[in-house]
């Protein structure tokens, strides 16, 4: 292989040439088989006479002499004289008497002249066809610039089928049409009706978006290309328009036909966002692929399937009907659908009997296709690295720990200080949510380093939920702040390990007074865009779409918000003091609570009392309400709630950010 591809390279073929030329030049200049000598030997033998006949090659500058005795054990010598003393030589020739004598004026023959004359430019053009295929990833030619690198699937391409994808039924429904009208068009045809022109696959990354199209090229049965939408742009102008033509012109000779466009927002994005305005390349590119997909001379017969994450980036007139009919979401996964997908990549791994799949696919909600392929390809790892031969229900969980927050790290040394700390921070999170009525159930808690946090607290959902209330929003807000209200009621200040916490909160509470319309003050009324997924070439321009004062007000509420959730927080934990001490103890000495521990230290916490609707900025019932307290009562009641433990130290404690 390596052999084959030294004989491909330019170089080996410069190397070739050159020495051919040598060759030739060498051949062509003429010369024998003449003794060389020096020119002071033959300007003597010129003046003793013993010269018989002499030739001067004037252009190599070389003297050949035929002497009547010998010299140097030859009769035939050359020698090489300067330009200088030629005239000299001929003067001592005649004085001699040499009776024939000639001079010779060396050409060069034409194979020699045009070879010397022309080697540079084929070099040059070598040179330049070696960078033309380089800068096309090699191989086709200088004239093939603009044809298309679209990759045809054929039968020796190994096939996927729609039975290799799970948990995305409705997507797989809505292909299944597209291939059952190329293969049977009269059924649709009686009834009047027009296969899509298109269809777009959106969603999350690694929902299975590219792997749906790998199933629709093995079911279709019909010629299919693939291509990535960076293959359509180079540096070079027009490039991309050209390969779009030639794309759909194979493909519309092979019709019916599927072309596939993988990552269509590197090629389909907004017109009007670069700065090149309508001479941009992609835009050149993007205006060829909506004239060929519905264009004044479009013709049917070719199906374009394209997949992105980011619909929202993609121009209008690409997402209108007649070019891309049929959209598609690929979501993630439910239950059941994770449960067929792991099912799906457990095939051909040795699993444990007591490996229930729907317990893992309960313990991964929000999960994609790829994640889960991922936790069980973590699951065969483990094993493998220590021996095993079943994968359990340990290795999984320890897998899908893995997958969330990243590996453990068993070589960081925390001091008993910072490990404290991490404790009662995890106990608080997980003690308020045991407390609260709207949140999930804790799974599990651990003071276990892994990726960049120090420990973690995992609650789980009994079952999928798609909506959030008002309520669930609050008490997740107070949820979030129980590690510094823990860290503030046990150490009389915060540590900057509940900087991710903040983050979290304040992120949420500001949704819920700019998009969602929960505060009582503002109304619902929708303030700002979502900058979730901005594009600066559309948004970089926008201004805000509310006064000042309003923005004032804004502020004031999500601080309520937070505040109001910081109170209820840390009234939990003043109340159940004595159960977040326990709850810390084994955790320092086990490292890692299940659900179970958690269900028996905090058996003696009750539930709080559901929110009033829209009392206040979220506060319990009014029967049940707490007073607010100062930040000074607080710390005057830090010394009075301490249940006899005494405060940990006051230093530097940090941590790192909280996943």
């Amino acid at each position: 292989m390596e052999r084959k591809k030294f004989y491909r390279s330019v170089w080996f073929w410069v190397v070739i040439v050159v020495l051919l030329a040598l060759t030739l030049s060498s051949l062509f200049r003429g010369g024998g088989s003449l003794q060389e000598v020096s020119t002071a030997t033959a300007l003597t033998q010129i003046e003793d006479g013993n010269v018989e006949s002499a030739t001067l090659n004037t252009k190599e500058q070389t003297l050949e002499l035929e002497l009547r005795s010998e010299v140097e054990g030859s009769t035939e010598v050359t020698a090489s004289y300067p330009l200088a003393v030629e005239d000299v030589i001929v003067e001592l020739l005649r004085e001699n008497d040499t009776e024939d004598f000639d001079t010779n004026v060396t050409q060069d023959s034409l194979l020699v002249s045009l070879l010397v004359s022309f080697l540079p430019f084929l070099i040059l053009l070598l040179l330049l066809f070696w960078l033309f295929n380089s800068m096309q990833g090699g191989g086709r030619g200088v004239m093939a610039f603009g044809k298309s690198k679209a990759k045809q699937v054929t039968k020796d391409t190994p096939k996927t089928t729609f039975a290799d994808v799970a948990g995305a039924d409705e997507a797989i429904e809505e292909l299944h049409e597209i291939k059952d009208f190329l293969q049977n068009p009269v059924k649709f045809q009686a009834v009047g009706a027009k296969i899509p022109k298109g269809v777009l696959l959106f969603g999350p990354p690694g929902t299975g978006k590219t792997l749906l199209a790998r199933a629709v090229a093995g079911e279709a049965g019909v010629p299919f290309y693939s291509i990535s939408g960076s293959d359509f742009v180079e540096m070079f102008v027009g490039v991309g328009a050209s390969r779009v033509r030639d794309l759909f012109k194979e493909a519309k000779e092979n019709a019916p036909a599927i072309i596939f466009v993988d990552e269509i927002d590197a090629v389909g994005r907004h017109r009007g966002a670069g700065m090149g305005g309508g001479h941009d390349e992609r835009e050149q590119t993007l205006n060829q692929m909506l004239v060929e997909m519905d264009g004044f001379d479009a013709k049917g017969g070719v199906i374009m399937i394209a997949a992105t994450n980011r619909p929202d980036i993609l121009d209008p007139a690409l997402l209108r009907p007649g070019r891309f009919d049929r959209q598609i979401a690929v979501d993630r996964p439910d239950l059941l659908g994770r449960k067929a997908i792991l099912s799906v990549h457990a095939k051909g791994k040795p699993l444990a009997p007591d490996v229930d799949l729907e317990t893992i696919a309960r313990r991964t909600p929000g999960f994609t296709g790829a994640d889960l392929a991922n936790v069980l390809n973590e699951g065969a790892l483990l094993t493998a690295r220590h021996n095993g031969s079943l994968i359990t229900d340990e290795t999984l969980e320890e897998a899908i720990d893995r997958v969330t927050a990243g590996p453990e790290r068993k070589t960081r040394a925390m001091s008993e200080k910072e490990k404290k700390v991490t404790a009662y921070h995890e106990g608080g999170h997980a003690l308020v949510a045991h407390a609260l009525p709207n949140l999930d159930p804790v799974h599990k808690v651990t003071i276990m380093p892994r990726g960049r946090s120090l420990g973690h607290t995992l609650v789980l959902p009994v079952e999928d939920k798609y909506t959030q209330t008002r309520s669930e929003m609050i008490d997740t807000l107070a949820y979030a702040l129980g590690g510094r209200a823990a860290e503030e009621l046990v150490f009389h200040e915060p540590t900057t390990g509940a900087g991710n916490d903040i983050e979290k909160a304040t992120s949420m509470a500001r949704a819920m007074v700019t998009q969602y319309g929960m505060s009582a003050k503002l109304g619902a009324v929708k303030y700002g865009s979502t900058d979730a997924e901005p594009f600066l070439g559309r948004d970089m321009g926008s201004r805000p779409d509310y006064s000042e004062a309003v923005a004032a007000d804004i502020d004031a509420e999500i601080r309520a918000l937070i505040e109001a959730a910081h109170d209820e927080a840390w009234e939990i934990l003043v109340e159940y003091r004595h159960v977040l001490d326990q709850l810390v103890l084994e955790l320092m000495e086990k490292e890692t609570l299940s659900k179970e521990d958690m269900a028996r230290i905090c058996a003696p916490v009750t539930k709080r009392p559901s929110l009033a609707p829209y009392n206040g900025f979220g506060k319990r019932t009014p029967s049940d309400e707490p007073p607010v307290l100062t930040p000074s009562e607080r710390a005057g009641q830090n010394g009075a709630a301490g249940n006899g433990h005494d405060p940990a130290p006051v230093g530097d404690v940090g941590a790192p950010v909280q996943r």
